[in-house]
């Protein structure tokens, strides 16, 4: 009779495990985030110093993180304001980007699919973007065409961005970066 709550305990706290262990691979890049006002970014996911949920993640996704001396990867599925990220919506990323030789902005639906659009586009590289003239970047993200730089949503209801920041000298301390150095993300008007 006693057995019977011991392996009770057993079979709860395996499942618990578990699921907590599938969530966070599922649900997550790993631990060692680090965050820039809407944006969130794991500089060592791709380095030796990667926490094993970072592994984990990259391992079931199939995805090779960036090294951080090669650049890194930070990606916004909320405005600033702390909304989900609305393709029904005009959305605009607005702001001066960090050093960096290259980098690409690329929008994609919740599941990190690009997005299939009659205008062929996804995203910008740097040499694609029209800046303005103080060097900041305007992008909008819309269902509907839009003058100047324009990346079509599809209407999805969720939506990732991702910046790829290539060749960047960063050095992280914390984890906040400080959110002046990314563009903010703000919602406009929505359809």
């Amino acid at each position: 009779m006693r057995l019977l709550p011991l392996a009770f305990t057993l079979l709860v706290a395996t499942i618990l495990g578990l699921g907590v262990t599938w969530f966070s691979v599922t649900h997550s890049r790993g631990l060692d985030v680090v965050r820039a006002g809407a944006w969130e970014g794991w500089p060592r996911a791709g380095t030796v110093k990667a926490d094993p949920y970072a592994r984990a993640a990259f391992a079931r996704s199939g995805e090779l993180p960036l090294e951080l001396a090669d650049g890194l990867l930070f990606l916004a599925t909320t405005d600033d304001s702390g909304a989900p990220i609305d393709g029904r919506c005009e959305t605009h990323i607005v702001g001066l980007l960090p050093q960096a030789r290259l980098w690409t902005l690329t929008v994609m639906d919740q599941d990190g699919h690009l997005i299939p659009n009659d205008a062929g586009r996804y995203g910008f590289t740097s040499a694609e973007l029209v800046y303005r003239d103080d060097g900041s970047i305007d992008v909008k993200l819309s269902p509907r065409a839009r003058p100047g730089n324009w990346l079509p949503t599809g209407a999805r209801p969720r939506l990732k961005v991702a910046l790829r920041l290539y060749d960047a000298p960063f050095s992280f301390t914390s984890s906040t970066a400080d959110a002046a150095v990314l563009p903010r993300i703000k919602r406009e008007a929505c359809l």
